[in-house]
Order: C-alpha cells, then structure tokens, then sequence
C-alpha cells in the first residue's frame, strides 16, 4: 500500500496542509478533503470541463491533475472567484439571461468565461464559442450562456476607465 504524501498549497488565499494518497486526483481533493463542491467530476476524463479550476493562474481540468501535482501551488475554486467578486458581473449576467439551468456545467464556464475575458476584452461570438467549447452543457443549448458572455465583455469595456490623454496631442 501506497504511503500517504504531504502536501501544502493555497487554496482561495488560505493555506491548505494535508497527507493525500498519491493517486487521489484534484478535483476528489477539493470536494472530499476540503468540501468545495463547486467544483464538479463529470467525466473523469477531462472532456467535460466540469472539472475546472485555476492553477497557478492557469484553468485546469482537476480530473486530470494529481493532487500531490499542486504541491506549492496556488489553486483557485469557483467558491474562491465568487467570494473574491471576480466573476460578479458574469454570475449576473448568467442569471438575468438563464445561462443556466441545471447548474452542474456553470462553475466550470464562469471560471473559462473569466479566463477569456481577460486576454481578450471584448470576443466575438465565435471566438466566445470556441474558448467554452471544452465545456459541456447538456441543458441551455449554449446560446444564452453566449449571450451572457458577450453582455458581460460589453459591459466591462463600458466600465473601463477612460485615458484622459486620448486623443490629446503631445
């Protein structure tokens, strides 16, 4: 039998210290030893997206990470970037267009909607596609979660703080 491991990272800005077996994969670290469930197991392949989390500032499916992987790391849960008020804008905008139905898929498009939003101030509706493409939604048909990413991009560039040097010559 295989000897648990230690292991110690940041888990939404709180260290986390613990032995785990070698084998247990992220995302059955986070749901079981730490409780955040938002972060879903779909289908144990990394398919589905259901699994995703940040590291390291990185989106990764947590089915396919080893937990002793992220020894040292900083990991960021849907619970995190929902307390942080991170992703507030595009929580609401889910809600008020019905991006969501079920529920199961949600935590992993915020967190990839995020991820596209901050390379890429304001996508068009295919590249919005293509970047969640890796996320199955089995119940909305994706367009109002399209829809919520894209009113999300337009309203962040409308909040943006304006250069008051635009246009001024030097």
């Amino acid at each position: 039998m295989t000897a648990p491991q230690a292991i110690a990272l940041q888990v939404n800005g709180e260290r986390v210290e613990a032995h785990v077996l070698p084998r247990i994969n992220l995302a059955d670290f986070l749901r079981e030893h730490l409780k955040l469930t938002g972060t879903h197991v779909g289908c144990e392949h990394g398919v589905c997206g259901a699994c995703t989390v940040r590291v390291n500032g990185e989106i990764v499916r947590s089915c396919l990470m080893l937990a002793v992987q992220a020894n040292e790391a900083v990991v960021e849960t849907i619970e995190g970037l929902s307390d942080s008020g991170e992703i507030s804008d595009l929580q609401e905008a889910f809600r008020a267009r019905n991006a969501l139905q079920c529920g199961y898929c949600t935590p992993a498009m915020l967190i990839t909607a995020q991820e596209l939003l901050k390379v890429e101030a304001e996508p068009d509706r295919d590249q919005i596609r293509e970047h969640l493409s890796g996320n199955y939604c089995r119940c909305t048909g994706y367009q109002a979660i399209v829809d919520a990413v894209e009113a999300t991009a337009k309203a962040r560039k409308n909040k943006a703080p304006r250069n008051r040097d635009a246009g001024r010559a030097p």
